[in-house]
């Protein structure tokens, strides 16, 4: 099974926090008032506003390091500043084109080729630069911007909720994205997760952010820098000791007690889930990742910023992959910040704990197992893809298989649509396993016809402890000919829409539900549980322990596929089957005991 890889950090809610946060609505409503509708430009009017004129940011002695978190947002008013980000093939460049909508009338602009090279943001979109007390300049960098980034309201006849999505995904292999900032709403530029902390030593400063002219020529944005007074304080886990485990919690973690933390969670363990979550490691590294990954380099968490409210992630995507920065309603940010201040996050998939930006519940199964005769209607179904693998290490068996040699690696497997995919798993008192079946759907939601698809089973691994799908996926490494099977493994999978595969597609959600391992996927005694993959979305699971990864102690060196095959006893009903398996090469080189791996790229897609 594996395991989703996990990140845990907790941080404490200040006051300073709140104002802050308060201060973004205040300063956007006085920066931007709603437009006459009668003089209404048919393009959104984007500014950059600072929620305050001054921060305070941590740097902390056992993890030296300032997140320059400043509180800036790009404010979208007169529309909506929406983006849709594709590429055609893994052989074809990412191309960004910016979507206007008029009333009824939307229309299409190219930006410039090259602009974006990924899914995770606009490159280079903020110039910051840090001033100290006597004027000299002591940094001078670019960040990139996720529009989809922590937002709010900044006036309020704004809509309620934004219908973007939350957060911009980093999976390497991500086919098509949509980044947007609602009419009357701001999104903050700072970077989060992929922030890299700045030396600054404590003192005073002042810091000026703007938007880079390219995107000022290319969106309009008048040139109207921000000026934000930063004061830098230095702090030390002994100095905290005597403020009980709120104040430790709210502590970074160094990079010794981070060890093996590394982002998007992967489902690890599938397998499966490894425990979707993680498997535990030792109690007194908090922040272990979960599957991701057993040798992987350790690198501690970014702390979330006090302006976003970003809270910890957890089980974002199940791979090896960093999750991208939350994007949480600001109320809900505080109460989780609240909660977490009084206890450090433990690695592993229980309630309450998953990715800090997706919390959304499983949904309810049926009340009873369907009955009456088994069809299969034509209405739209689901299309189950494979995604290659990617996340590719070499890496030993641990303390429980030592002397061997495995091919860890994270598969995802996600659904092109047009139809969700549906399965509920019901149980006979007393039995082990509960019966798995496949729900149909009309345009209008209705449910209209069922049929029996296998099995689920129960995952008591500590980490795991829910209800895995059993004839979801396999994993093969191919010998060269890409016919002849060396080793093959066949995963069991708790269903949960971890990655932003593709947003292009027809009837993507936005805002799937299901995302909460600890909710979708049920307890020891449930008696039912609904498992759901939504059209766009995609599960990542994260195969690196003994028993999921490949053995590869006896293999001679050489070139292997690894296969990726969703539904592989085609028990599923999809609109087509011949799409389920994706290949990934990769070079096994070394001798016994230090075996390696190279992983060409795929195409343009140059990840391991």
């Amino acid at each position: 099974m594996m395991t989703r890889p996990q990140q845990g950090r907790t941080h404490r809610l200040t006051r300073p926090s709140i104002a802050i946060a308060a201060a973004v609505a205040v300063t956007a409503g006085v920066v931007a008032a709603a437009p006459d509708a009668k003089t209404a430009e048919p393009t959104p009017k984007l500014s950059l506003i600072a929620a305050s004129t001054s921060v305070t940011l941590d740097s902390w002695k056992d993890d030296p390091g300032v997140y320059l978190d400043l509180g800036t947002y790009l404010t979208s008013e007169n529309g909506a500043f929406e983006l849709k980000v594709t590429r055609k093939s893994y052989k074809d460049p990412v191309v960004a084109t910016q979507v206007l909508r008029n009333g009824k009338k939307t229309t299409t602009k190219a930006l410039p080729a090259g602009l974006v090279k990924d899914f995770s943001g606009l490159p280079g979109f903020a110039q910051v630069s840090v001033t100290d007390a006597a004027g000299k300049t002591v940094l001078k960098q670019t960040e990139a911007f996720c529009p989809n980034n922590a937002s709010g309201r900044i006036r309020p006849d704004a809509p309620a909720n934004s219908k973007y999505p939350q957060s911009c995904p980093v999976n390497p292999f991500t086919l098509g994205s949509v980044w947007g900032v609602e009419n009357g709403w701001a999104s903050n530029t700072y970077a989060g997760y992929y922030a890299k902390p700045v030396q600054l030593a404590p003192g005073t400063y002042t810091a000026k952010i703007s938007v880079t002219k390219k995107y000022r020529d290319l969106f309009g944005i008048a040139n109207k820098p921000q000026s934000v007074k930063v004061t830098v304080r230095e702090r030390s886990w002994e100095e905290e000791e005597g403020s009980g485990s709120a104040a430790r919690s709210a502590a970074p973690q160094s990079a010794k007690s981070a060890a093996g933390t590394q982002g998007h969670a992967g489902h690890a363990g599938h397998a499966g889930h490894g425990g979707h979550e993680g498997h535990q490691q030792a109690a007194d590294a908090p922040a272990a990742s979960a599957h991701a990954g057993h040798g992987a380099p350790a690198r501690p968490e970014a702390p979330a910023g006090r302006t976003t409210g970003a809270a910890p992630t957890f089980n974002v995507g199940h791979g090896p992959y960093p999750p991208a920065p939350p994007a949480l309603p600001w109320a809900l940010k505080k109460e989780s910040l609240q909660r977490q201040a009084f206890s450090a996050a433990k690695v592993g998939d229980r309630p309450g704990q998953t990715d800090g930006s997706r919390q959304a519940p499983g949904a309810k199964p049926n009340a009873k197992r369907p009955t009456g005769k088994a069809t299969v209607p034509d209405v739209p179904k689901p299309d189950l893809r494979s995604l290659p693998a990617y996340g590719i290490t070499v890496s030993d068996g641990y303390e429980d298989v030592p002397g061997k040699d495995y091919l860890a690696f994270s598969a995802n497997v996600w659904n092109a649509g047009p139809a969700k995919l549906v399965v509920d798993g019901f149980r006979s008192p007393g039995k082990e396993l509960m019966d798995a079946y496949q729900y149909f759907y009309d345009a209008k939601g209705k449910q209209v016809g069922y049929t029996p698809t296998g099995t689920m089973e129960w995952d008591p691994r500590p980490g795991h402890e829910h209800w895995h799908f059993t004839d979801f996926a396999s994993y093969r490494l191919l010998k060269a000919d890409k016919k002849e099977s060396v080793r093959s493994g066949k995963e069991a999978f708790c269903l949960a829409n971890t990655d932003a595969v593709d947003y292009t597609v027809k009837n993507a959600n936005w805002h799937p539900g299901n995302t909460d391992l600890s909710t979708a996927c049920g307890q020891e005694n449930s008696i039912s549980v609904r498992e759901v993959l939504d059209v766009g979305s995609g599960d990542t699971y994260t195969q690196d322990l003994p028993g999921q990864s490949f053995d590869i102690t006896g293999l001679p060196n050489g070139t292997y596929y690894i296969q990726v095959l969703a539904n592989p006893e085609n028990r599923l009903k999809e609109t087509n089957h011949k799409n389920n398996s994706a290949l990934r090469k990769v070079v096994l080189g070394g001798k016994k005991g230090a075996r390696t791996v190279k992983v060409p790229a795929h195409d343009l897609v140059n990840a391991n």
